[in-house]
């Protein structure tokens, strides 16, 4: 989360966020407690004048929510997934999914009605199939001498999101 001071014109990046990663101890100064990483200050012209040795980078990827066989998963360029089996795909195949529910390009978000208008998300599959842990169904009643015992283990096709067009 970041987080703009208005009096000190201070930046700073809360710990808690994918960004900094670990918590960062500051001194209280204002309303910036322990949780808080400065990372920039403004100079009057609306210049951002990097704090401290290490700097801290922000980029705003480009990012979608897309819908795949019913499922909804956010897709980055270089992000790989696990999502329900896709028949009729090989190794290295390159897909293409085109209910794309929302789209946000450096904070410039278009939200679909119900997808976005020509926009789509091009993947390569990685393993056609990957099998998911198993999972036990067991059922019994008591006294009754009733056991059934199910095995079960979910199929998956783990992609790699390659391109994000708009």
């Amino acid at each position: 989360m970041l987080v703009i001071d208005a009096e000190t014109r201070l930046i700073s990046i809360k710990s808690s966020s994918k960004l900094v990663g670990k918590s960062i101890s500051q001194k209280k100064s204002g309303i910036f407690a322990k949780n808080y990483a400065v990372v920039a200050r403004i100079s009057s012209a609306n210049q951002w004048t990097p704090c401290g040795k290490n700097v801290l980078h922000i980029i705003n990827k480009m990012y979608a929510i897309v819908e795949i066989n019913g499922q909804q998963f956010k897709a980055e360029a270089g992000k790989k997934l696990f999502v329900n089996r896709l028949h009729d795909v090989e190794e290295g195949q390159a897909v293409e999914f085109d209910k794309v529910l929302l789209l946000d390009n450096e904070g410039t978000v278009k939200v679909g009605a119900p997808t976005v208008e020509g926009a789509k998300v091009v993947a390569e599959v990685v393993k056609p199939l990957v099998k998911g842990d198993k999972v036990i169904v067991f059922k019994m009643k008591r006294r009754k001498d009733y056991r059934k015992k199910k095995g079960h283990r979910q199929q998956y096709t783990q992609v790699e999101i390659k391109s994000i067009n708009a």
